[in-house]
């Protein structure tokens, strides 16, 4: 790897962008403008059932608006996963080659009867020696070493995995397609990411995907998994109980520069005595070191406070320039609108 730092942001296209995507892409992006280093877009369109091009291109429009710009230098990408798939296959292979991966043609309903059988939960390891060589209705596993794997992470320190808690999980499935797991990897080590900044739900994946790297043999990214984003009740933001697209915040006239400077305060304070601070002091500022590790709370009376502070610093011409797309959206013919008058 290179010494400039190489981020990525890896959204899946199939639903609105979710604030907290947002708030992990303003990370990344704030740490590669930092650093120097590149901020890499990789769309994992790899679940054909639930990907759309419209949501492919909500994400492009959505990082847009935050000030993520394709165009920028150190932005690289749209990358799409599924234009990968062969690569994903053939370290796949690799790794059955190596001894590291196994397959298996245990069902599921056979699964579920070994582990009433033995009363140990979930897969068993039965497929391990039995030689099989791949063929119909089998998947690939993954040969979990015994130990410990331990993750070395920015924002949580150390975190220590006992092996035996994690069963052989799948590569490949029966139909040959390869698991999120392999496909993540194969991809940051194709794209040569140093640094992999996302939300704590990973966490649990990362033991298995450092255990892939390292059998593939190469050195893990730098990892850092930041709090998640809750509600007023302390549970996780949810797509179906909560109001957490972001285009909808967009469209109820919440300003970019507020949905920044909000979204980068959640679990971090900028120096001084105010949250309300530019963007250029935030990326000056920001380090991962300095992430709280508890929940992040989604205020939304808070986000509307910190909009309303930005409006009021507006010029009026930009005040004009800012309603007029909603203004144009009135139940009245647009050509009703003028901005001389609406400027008095």
């Amino acid at each position: 790897m290179s010494d400039a730092p190489r981020y990525r942001f890896a959204p899946s296209p199939t639903g609105f962008f979710h604030v907290g995507g947002a708030r992990t892409a303003l990370y990344n992006w704030a740490l590669t403008l930092r650093t120097g280093g590149t901020f890499v877009l990789r769309i994992e369109d790899t679940d054909e059932s639930r990907n759309s091009p419209e949501w492919t291109q909500g994400i492009i429009d959505a990082l847009s608006w935050l000030g993520i710009d394709s165009s920028h230098p150190q932005f690289e990408g749209p990358y799409f996963q599924s234009q990968n798939a062969a690569l994903h296959v053939a370290a796949a292979h690799k790794l059955f080659e190596q001894g590291n991966a196994y397959w298996c043609d245990l069902t599921a309903d056979q699964i579920q009867a070994r582990a009433k059988e033995t009363g140990k939960q979930g897969y068993d390891g039965y497929s391990r020696d039995r030689g099989l060589t791949g063929g119909p209705g089998q998947v690939l596993r993954f040969r979990v070493p015994e130990g410990h794997t331990v993750v070395q992470d920015l924002v949580r320190g150390e975190v220590d995995f006992a092996n035996e808690t994690i069963e052989d999980f799948v590569l490949l499935r029966s139909n040959g397609s390869p698991m999120f797991l392999l496909a993540n990897v194969v991809d940051d080590i194709e794209m040569k990411v140093s640094n992999v900044v996302r939300a704590e739900e990973h966490l649990p994946n990362t033991p298995k995907q450092q255990m892939i790297w390292d059998a593939l043999g190469h050195t893990p990214p730098i990892w850092a998994h930041v709090p998640v984003l809750v509600n007023e009740q302390r549970k996780k933001l949810s797509k179906r109980r909560d109001k957490v697209a972001l285009e909808q915040y967009r469209e109820e006239g919440i300003l970019p520069d507020a949905m920044v400077n909000y979204l980068m305060t959640l679990g971090w304070a900028p120096a001084g005595d105010t949250e309300i601070v530019p963007w250029q002091q935030i990326v000056e500022e920001f380090r991962l070191e300095d992430v709280n590790h508890s929940p992040a709370f989604f205020d939304i009376k808070k986000l509307n406070s910190f909009n309303g502070d930005y409006v009021r610093a507006m010029s009026l011409d930009e005040f004009i320039a800012g309603c007029a797309p909603h203004l144009a959206n009135a139940p009245w013919p647009t050509e009703r609108f003028n901005a001389e008058t609406f400027a008095k």
